[in-house]
């Protein structure tokens, strides 16, 4: 078995074929997700799992060198953007429209849904390296 907080085998699949500046999101409930865009849904229930939760579980197993938001979480959701920050600083963040965000998804390896129900807890992550 596997020695880590990480225990979900397609997260733990896609993370381990990352390389550098590939992307992967983790969304809320409500963020679409293109065709052909890998969907590991977590949803549960309304609010479970967490968007944060989530986040800062992945962070563990992944090597983040930066991270994307919508502009709109700003003034919508002001308290998970602060949580972001946080976990990540904010010298490497980017923020675009939710209109591009939501477009950029096509892109990456994967959208990981949760059970956010709160506006705009999206982000993409982008792959570093660990050397």
């Amino acid at each position: 078995m596997m020695k880590s907080e990480l225990l979900n085998s397609e997260i733990i699949e896609i993370i381990s074929k990352m390389g550098h500046t590939d992307e992967i999101v983790i969304g809320d409930a409500g963020l679409p997700i293109p065709e052909g865009v890998r969907r590991i849904d977590l949803a549960l229930i309304t609010g479970q799992p967490a968007f944060l939760d989530v986040l800062e579980v992945i962070l563990k197993s992944f090597e983040c060198e930066g991270y994307v938001l919508a502009h709109e979480i700003k003034d919508k959701n002001p308290m998970v953007e602060s949580k972001i920050i946080e976990l990540l600083g904010s010298d490497s963040a980017e923020y675009i429209t939710h209109e591009e965000f939501k477009n950029r998804t096509g892109s990456a390896k994967a959208v990981i849904r949760t059970g956010e129900c709160t506006p705009y807890a999206n982000i993409i992550l982008k792959s570093g390296v660990i050397f």
